[in-house]
């Protein structure tokens, strides 16, 4: 939260009603949960400066638009982004459709506020050499082989199965790859089913069989220097230290592998609804993304190689 939370009873009890809401019903993960307390905390903090007390259920339903619109002059001069505006007003509003729901309170001036216009983000894939670069020298910067085999193996799950890095890593030693499919569990505990090439089973074996310590099966399968489940922190630090060892640009993340398994399959000629499957993406207009990643690389090529393209009109 952005500072202990000063507010009556009626709206506390709401605020830990939601949470649990969104914790069950929705299945949120602690990550998501954390920015929504955070963003619920900076209006909270807002509305107790603004109305200039404590604000009950009954205040809540009084506000007009005119005291949302203030919010976001207040986070506008404290300097956040549009996006993070937007992430921030969509919680606002999903907090009041919980209190109308549950019927504590119904405001209807929200609904008038529009969310922040923000710039349309494309997905940063690494080309195909690079991402192939990535995976094959990752293990050269590391200090233990042993090491050095988890992080190809991390690294060619990432890309070749197009994971989240926390889904990988929430991977149990019982659940590595094998066969011809590998199940994944992913946001709100949805599952789908990701074919396995053979190189990726082989890395996750070479790693296996590297590893120092016992994988017990119920334990995790990707493991840090002391034993215990590895931290994506440490991870993204080693991905940054392959950055500079390749001169890479700093769109070369973890997830840039996930974006690339999306745009090299688009480029071999994958369909849109396949791929989204392979995600695990709720909408369709979240892979469709990905046809912005193909269309600007055809563009370039175009640009470079059309012998029209480098003539005046």
């Amino acid at each position: 939260m952005a500072g202990p939370l000063s507010a009556e009873p009626g709206v506390l009890s709401a605020i830990d009603n939601w949470r649990d809401w969104l914790i069950h019903e929705r299945r949120c993960s602690g990550h998501t949960l954390d920015g929504y307390n955070r963003d619920l905390g900076f209006f909270l903090t807002f509305l107790n400066n603004h109305l200039g007390f404590p604000p009950g259920l009954g205040d809540l339903e009084k506000l007009k638009t005119s005291d949302f619109r203030s919010f976001l002059a207040r986070r506008t001069a404290d300097g956040l982004s549009r996006a993070s505006m937007a992430r921030g007003l969509s919680t606002v509003r999903n907090f009041f459709r919980f209190l109308e729901r549950r019927n504590l309170a119904r405001n209807g001036a929200i609904g008038g506020i529009r969310t922040p216009k923000t710039p349309k983000s494309i997905p940063k894939a690494l080309t195909q050499e690079d991402a192939l670069e990535a995976v094959a020298a990752i293990d050269e910067i590391s200090q233990e082989p042993w090491i050095g085999k988890r992080d190809v193996a991390l690294m060619t799950l990432l890309y070749g199965c197009g994971l989240r890095i926390s889904e990988a890593l929430e991977l149990s030693r019982h659940e590595a790859p094998s066969g011809t499919t590998i199940m994944i569990t992913g946001k709100g505990n949805k599952q789908r089913l990701v074919p396995l090439l053979p190189a990726v089973i082989k890395a996750i074996e070479d790693y296996i069989e590297a590893c120092p310590y016992p994988l017990s099966p119920d334990g995790p399968l990707f493991i840090g220097a002391r034993g215990k489940r590895l931290n994506a922190g440490v991870f993204q630090k080693q991905v940054r230290n392959l950055r500079h060892y390749l001169g890479l640009p700093e769109t070369a993340t973890p997830h840039a592998l996930r974006h690339s398994f999306a745009t090299h399959l688009l480029s071999g000629g994958g369909d849109l609804r396949t791929i989204q499957e392979l995600l695990g993406h709720a909408s369709l207009s979240t892979t469709q993304r990905y046809t912005e990643v193909d269309n600007a690389r055809l563009s370039a090529v175009y640009s470079q190689a059309h012998p029209r393209a480098r003539q005046r009109s």
